[in-house]
C-alpha cells in the first residue's frame, strides 16, 4: 500500500504532520508493507533568499495583523511541535525559496535516501537556522545523508528535477490539494492537515482493509 505525502520543507505543520504520521505508522500492524513517497509542494514559489526578516514579521505582513499576534501564533505552533518531540527555533529560521530543496529530495529518491533527505532539510530549517535556499548549505546537508557532494552541486547548478517538482505540484492541483500536509493513501483516501496519529491510523486501517478484505468461508449446514 502506498502513501504519498505532499508537503513543503518550510511548512511548520508539515513537520508536525510528518511526526504524527510516523507515530501512526508505528502503531499500524502491517507497516512494513507501506511505501511512503514525499511529493513536492511550494508554499511560496516566488520566495527570495533570506533578507534578514524574521518569521514573526513575515507572518504579520502576509496576513496583515500585528506583530504580537504573529508571535503568539508562532509560539502556538512551536508548542504543538514540542508535543511531537520537535524543538522549533522559529526565531532563527531563515526564509528562502524551496525549489532547490525539493529538487534535492528528488535526487535523493533515486538513491533510496528520500526520507532521510526530507527529514534532514526540515530539521535544518526548523531547529538549526540553516538556509535551505543556499547551495552551499544544501550540499552540506546532502552529504550528511549520504549523497555525493559533487553530484548535489551539479544538480543545483542546473535545472535537473525541476520538471518533476512541477509535475508533483500539477498533480496536487488536479487532486484538489490546496494546503499541506496532505496524505493520499492508495489513491483512494485523502487526509488534509497535521491530523492526530489516531486519525491517520484509522485512515491507514480503512485503506488496508479495503485493499485486503477478509476472506470468509461459508458455514456448513448444522454448524
Amino acid at each position: 500500500m502506498k502513501v504519498e505525502i505532499w508537503s513543503d520543507v518550510v511548512c511548520p505543520w508539515c513537520y508536525i504532520g510528518k511526526r504524527r504520521f510516523e507515530s501512526a505508522l508505528q502503531q499500524f500492524g502491517p507497516r512494513d508493507a507501506i511505501e511512503v513517497e514525499f511529493r513536492s509542494f511550494e508554499l511560496d514559489p516566488n520566495a527570495q533568499l533570506d533578507d534578514g526578516t524574521g518569521l514573526d514579521e513575515r507572518l504579520a505582513r502576509k496576513y496583515g495583523f500585528g506583530l504580537e499576534q504573529a508571535r503568539m501564533l508562532n509560539a502556538r505552533v512551536a508548542k504543538a511541535a514540542a508535543g511531537e518531540g520537535l524543538e522549533y527555533r522559529l526565531d532563527i529560521a531563515r526564509h528562502g525559496n524551496t525549489m532547490d530543496a525539493h529538487r534535492l529530495i528528488h535526487l535523493a529518491a533515486t538513491q533510496g535516501l528520500q526520507a532521510a533527505m526530507k527529514e534532514r532539510l526540515m530539521a535544518a530549517y526548523f531547529t538549526e537556522g540553516k538556509s535551505i535556499g543556499d547551495h552551499d548549505s544544501l550540499v552540506e546537508l546532502a552529504v550528511e545523508v549520504g549523497l555525493d557532494g559533487e553530484r548535489a552541486r551539479e544538480l543545483l547548478a542546473g535545472e535537473e528535477f525541476a520538471e518533476e517538482v512541477h509535475n508533483d505540484e500539477r498533480e496536487a492541483s488536479e487532486l484538489g490539494i490546496t494546503g499541506v500536509p496532505f496524505f493520499v493513501i492508495n489513491r483512494r483516501y485523502g487526509v488534509s492537515g497535521a491530523q492526530a496519529p489516531e486519525v491517520l491510523l484509522s485512515a491507514l486501517e480503512t485503506a488496508w482493509n479495503e485493499a485486503h478484505p477478509t476472506e470468509t468461508k461459508p458455514v456448513e449446514a448444522g454448524a
